[in-house]
């Protein structure tokens, strides 16, 4: 069965529309109109191995990362469906020079966001800071996922962003995979995720 979902999401402030494949080589297909929005999403193709297709275009910057992030989030959740032999959880850390971010995940359906990034510039590139904690946070809402998210030590704050959301994509990497063992089974003693 295929893991993939398009998702649209169209309001007053912004048009979205996303493909996603968690089951691709980490193809990414992006334009959201900034340019660092545009690094972090082709980031988190590249490395969690889904194949992603985004195009955003709105008002102000702050509606197209929130919309993104919110519509990828639905995008991940739909892709997953009944979530069943999937190993659920997913941890990892990524060094980029100065910096070193851990990530670890829960798709157990309880939305939870800690994000401690540790910036200290109010802007990288053409995206603020701001936006970048929002962003993840969002995802992490509209996923239904427990993300904790921080940044152990760093100097320069694009390596900060780039190594969190590199290990943001390896713990969802982890997290999606299918578990052959437990196929037909729900990972959680309850019986239901």
């Amino acid at each position: 069965m295929a893991r993939t979902a398009r998702v649209e999401r169209k309001t007053s402030e912004a048009k979205i529309s996303i493909n996603m494949n968690l089951d691709g080589i980490g193809l990414g297909k992006i334009e959201t109109g900034i340019g660092y929005l545009n690094h972090i999403l082709e980031t988190l193709a590249k490395h969690s191995l889904f194949n992603l297709e985004v195009n955003a275009e709105g008002d102000l910057k702050h509606h197209v990362c929130e919309d993104v992030a919110l519509a990828l989030g639905k995008a991940m959740l739909e892709a997953l469906g009944n979530k069943k032999g999937i190993r659920r959880f997913g941890s990892a850390y990524v060094s980029m020079e100065d910096s070193l971010s851990r990530a670890v995940v829960d798709l157990g359906g309880r939305a939870y966001a800690n994000i401690e990034l540790g910036l200290s510039q109010a802007e990288i590139e053409d995206m603020k800071t701001e936006d970048v904690n929002h962003f993840l946070s969002s995802f992490a809402q509209a996923s239904m996922s427990n993300l904790h998210l921080a940044v152990l030590y760093g100097e320069n704050d694009h390596h900060k962003v780039e190594s969190s959301v590199k290990a943001l994509a390896l713990a969802l990497r982890e997290a999606v995979a299918l578990e052959p063992r437990a196929s037909s089974e729900t990972p959680s003693v309850k019986g239901i995720l």
